[in-house]
């Protein structure tokens, strides 16, 4: 988009917007921090670098990229088997990685990653999160692993004693808070979030009751926190865990991100995502994280989608976030260190309880049959009891069942032509998983002024992760007025796309 094709209220419009993602990024840094095992301010690091860096580089201009919750349970196992200081180098390996794979245009291939894997990571790590967080409701450091919280719940509920009343009672006011405004807030007022509002509230109440609870400790400066890795650490990348184990935050940070910027194409009518660029920029920013000492980063769906709801239209809004952050640590830290742990911890479980989305599952057996939705439990489960890594693949493993009746042949055609009526495209052969960024290259490249037939007579097979790419193109495609044709779809696919 040229300056010249921008509306004229295109700046008030973005300040506007980056007021709105800075309200509802600040309490997410901090408490994404807080679940990852880590001080606070390493997690406003990460949002200001998101912001300002990340920002003028991104390929998807109103994504807004930060601490995720999807990473939170993977550096609090690094941190707690091998350190915080372990944390910067492998993140300075993870940028690298990262911006390997889009300097080789591998931006593509982390889409064709199955839909029932991603959001079974995510419900897994939402599980995390809730049981982890539900202790820092009782003003309580989380244990080593999601089982050994799980299992201490009970124990925690019944030895509750008077020291951690005032904590819960907190963190009860923040959920409620936060639950009740989303669902109840005025629609002039529909822009404020609800976790800032459930944060000031319970902050208030902990400050003008004087209640004896714990409170966030972040330094005068933020200077402080910067904790740029020892040539010691970067030395200690060369062995196999630890190279595994950025490995393993580069792949499932750019998953992440590249479904988060699908998401938000979805949203508005403005300039696509380039996805190599995406991971290109998203590289830069872990690599910088990780010379910092700070939390990953990803592009995170709930920032960018306040983002778009706001008004955004160009990638200023996203910088200007993360210049409203620096200036807030910077001039103002010790309001921050008014805010009660308890409070941060409860705005967590809201945000972990949301990574579940029974209603995903629902839409998968609904769907596309039984398959997909026991792949995204097998990795929820996996997730849970062992790793992150261990669930992911797993679920990468079970995908694979999809393909097996097809295994000798799973070449897709993609034939287009033009004529004075149209576009036409035309699939034969196996969509699958492996094929999909051929597809959806083929989806992007057709004409957004034209009427577009599809055939998709000559499918002999379709998995879920190619149907759910050819509804969601043929949903924004309807929803913008354009004329398109479909001929040929059969079973779970038809029924998909006449919704």
């Amino acid at each position: 988009m040229t300056v010249s094709q921008l509306p004229s209220n295109w700046l008030a419009r973005d300040l506007t917007a980056s007021v709105v993602v800075f309200l509802v990024a600040m309490p997410l840094c901090m408490g994404i921090a807080i679940a990852s095992g880590v001080p606070p301010e390493k997690g406003l690091i990460t949002g200001i670098i998101g912001g300002i860096v990340v920002g003028l580089l991104a390929g998807s201009p109103l994504q807004v990229s930060g601490p995720a919750a999807g990473l939170a349970v993977i550096v609090f196992e690094i941190v707690q088997r091998h350190g915080l200081a372990a944390l910067g180098p492998i993140l300075v390996v993870a940028g690298l990685i990262q911006f390997l794979a889009g300097v080789m245009k591998l931006g593509g291939w982390f889409r064709a990653i199955s839909p029932a894997v991603v959001h079974g990571m995510l419900a897994g790590i939402g599980v995390l999160i809730v049981v982890g967080q539900f202790h820092v409701l009782f003003d309580a450091r989380p244990l080593a692993s999601g089982l050994e919280n799980l299992v201490a719940i009970p124990g925690r509920v019944l030895g509750l004693d008077g020291p951690a009343i005032p904590a819960l009672f907190i963190g009860l006011v923040a959920i409620g808070c936060t639950l009740l405004w989303d669902k109840l807030r005025p629609a002039a007022l529909r822009l404020l979030p609800g976790a800032l509002i459930g944060v000031v509230l319970a902050t208030l109440i902990a400050s003008f009751a004087g209640l004896n609870v714990a409170r966030v400790d972040v330094p005068e400066s933020i200077t402080a926190a910067i904790a740029p890795p020892t040539m010691a650490g970067l030395s200690a990348m060369l062995t196999p865990t630890l190279m595994v184990t950025a490995i393993a935050i580069a792949f499932i940070a750019s998953a992440e991100t590249l479904l988060s910027a699908a998401a938000v194409d979805r949203m508005h009518d403005g300039v696509r995502t380039d996805y190599n660029k995406e991971l290109r920029a998203q590289g830069v920013g872990n690599f910088l994280c990780g010379a910092a000492g700070a939390l990953p980063m990803t592009g995170v769906i709930v920032r960018s989608s306040a983002n778009v709801q706001a008004g955004a239209v160009t990638r200023m809004s996203a910088v200007l976030h993360g210049i409203w952050i620096l200036a807030l640590v910077a001039a103002l830290p010790w309001l921050l260190r008014q805010i009660p742990m308890a409070a941060l911890g409860g705005i967590l479980v809201v945000t972990g309880w949301k990574l579940v989305s029974l209603r995903h599952v629902r839409h998968l057996l609904k769907s596309h049959g039984p398959l997909p939705a026991v792949i995204w439990a097998a990795t929820l489960v996996m997730v849970v009891a062992t790793d992150l890594l261990t669930g992911v693949l797993v679920g990468l493993a079970l995908s694979l069942v999809e393909i097996i009746p097809n295994m000798r042949r799973l070449k897709l055609d993609v034939d287009q032509t033009e004529d004075d009526h149209g576009h036409e495209l035309r699939l034969a052969g196996v969509a699958s998983f492996v094929s999909l960024p051929k597809l959806s290259s083929a989806l992007d490249a057709l004409p957004a002024d034209r009427r577009v037939s599809m055939n998709l007579s000559g499918l002999r097979s379709i998995d879920h992760s190619c149907a759910e790419l050819l509804a969601e193109w043929w949903q924004r495609r309807r929803s913008r007025g354009g004329e398109v044709e479909v001929h040929g779809a059969q079973g779970r696919l038809a029924t998909l796309l006449a919704h």
